[in-house]
């Protein structure tokens, strides 16, 4: 019987796809907290599908 976990059957351009995902991410969270310790507010333009005007 052959068990999922032992197997690679994700294509690797899924799984590429996925890690450049989740490190642009990363990168704007980084941006985010850089720019905020220097006194800049990137916050997000929506919250609770309402326009926020600075």
């Amino acid at each position: 019987m052959v068990r999922g976990e032992d197997t690679v059957l994700v294509r690797p351009y899924l799984v590429a796809h996925e890690r450049e995902e989740e490190a642009r991410l990363r990168r704007a969270r980084r941006r985010a907290l850089w720019l905020a310790v220097h006194g800049v507010d990137v916050g997000p333009r929506l919250i609770h599908g309402v326009e926020v005007t600075a």
